[in-house]
């Protein structure tokens, strides 16, 4: 546990709870056991930290998973908030983020099931950041950690509150407006666009996403369609 001495605070339609083990694991427990939508798991370490947020979408799994990059759009706009300007945060389409041009943690998501057409019973998605670097700076030089690039001062409790905040907000945009203005700020910010990328064993030129924001890979011969399904993690 980190010793957080007082809980973090969350938007009324959220709860916290902080966790001794990886706080996507207990999220996805606890999503299975039955809680309420809208609970945060989160663990701080000196080294890490991470958050994951349960949904109950009311959609089917293929629309829903859309709540992947648009945690990583919230995400953005909490660190963009908190941290200096010159920071840059990127976000990969299968869950990466890079800060400064660099790997810093990911996005996972998992659900209830697997099957595209069906809604599921919920959602789980949730991030994990190092804060520090294992290995020497330098010696993993497309690899980094938030305090190695100018956000010493970025409390990381503050970024799980920033976090959880912003998320909120998008998805009340997404519901109220659709996801047109969620597709132009993930492209703004998207990495690898327009690149040579390898994606499920596929090496071809990254074009885009389509409305489900799944990704659009150009081949020599064809356009894949690699859906954002295909990057669930199986349910325990």
């Amino acid at each position: 546990m980190s010793g957080i001495t007082e809980p973090l605070t969350f938007p009324p339609a959220m709860s916290g709870e902080e966790v001794g083990g990886d706080p996507f694991d207990g999220a996805v427990m606890r999503a299975i056991r039955g809680c309420d939508a809208g609970l945060v798991c989160y663990r701080i370490a000196a080294d890490r930290m991470g958050a994951a947020l349960v949904m109950t979408p009311e959609v089917p799994l293929q629309q829903a998973m859309v709540m992947l990059p648009l945690c990583g759009v919230g995400f953005q706009n909490a660190l963009g908030a908190l941290a200096p300007p010159e920071v840059a945060v990127h976000l990969a389409w299968a869950g990466g983020i890079l800060v400064n041009g660099a790997a810093c943690g990911a996005f996972r998501a998992c659900a209830s099931t697997q099957d595209p057409e069906a809604v599921p019973d919920w959602l789980v998605v949730g991030f994990e950041l190092p804060l520090t670097l294992a290995a020497i700076p330098g010696e993993v030089p497309d690899q980094t950690a938030l305090f190695e690039e100018g956000c010493a001062e970025v409390a990381p409790e503050r970024l799980v509150e920033a976090w959880a905040r912003h998320t909120l907000n998008w998805i009340a945009r997404w519901e109220d407006e659709g996801a047109k203005a969620l597709h132009s700020e993930w492209r703004g910010l998207a990495h690898g666009l327009g690149e040579t990328v390898v994606q499920d064993g596929w090496p071809g030129t990254f074009l885009g996403v389509d409305e489900a924001f799944g990704m659009l890979l150009r081949d020599s011969e064809t356009t894949h369609l690699i859906p954002l399904t295909t990057l669930l993690e199986e349910a325990p």
